[in-house]
């Protein structure tokens, strides 16, 4: 059977989904900026606290990171990042939702093979990928100093 390239052309513009761009941009603005905007509620509370600026903002992670373990482990974290997309990635929130799903997912098998083996399964590429790059980044400006 052969199709013509209008035919094609109609069948591809009748069968694709309608771009969601703008809806799926905005969403992701809204959520990654209420993400930050809560870490800096945090930090200004922990400060507010009196605890200093370092240790406000170790808190501020540490809260990040147990508000996103627990929103992945109640299942909320699946559903905001289906609307917000991008924006759930926001580093410290989409790291922890990646360490903990797959340990969720897995801890059928067992405490060692699946929970503590499993959760790297999606963030061990990252944390190679981040160190391979911030040694070469360090070789690389080591060298720009002793040749500059």
């Amino acid at each position: 059977m052969s199709v013509t390239k209008e035919e094609y052309s109609y069948l591809v513009k009748k069968l694709s989904p309608d771009s969601r761009l703008i809806r799926d941009c905005a969403g992701a603005f809204c959520v990654g900026g209420f993400i930050c905007s809560l870490g800096q509620v945090f930090t200004n509370t922990f400060l507010m606290l009196g605890l200093d600026t370092e240790v406000s903002r170790c808190m501020t992670s540490v809260s990040l990171i147990f508000l996103a373990s627990l929103f992945t482990a109640l299942g909320l974290y699946d559903k905001l990042a289906k609307f917000a997309g991008a924006g759930t990635l926001v580093p410290i929130t989409g790291f922890s939702n990646a360490v903990t799903a797959p340990a969720i997912e897995f801890r059928s098998e067992g405490f060692i093979p699946g929970t503590t083996a499993k959760m790297f399964l999606i963030a061990g590429p990252v944390i190679v990928s981040g160190t391979v790059a911030s040694v070469l980044y360090g070789v690389w400006i080591m060298l720009s100093a002793l040749f500059i």
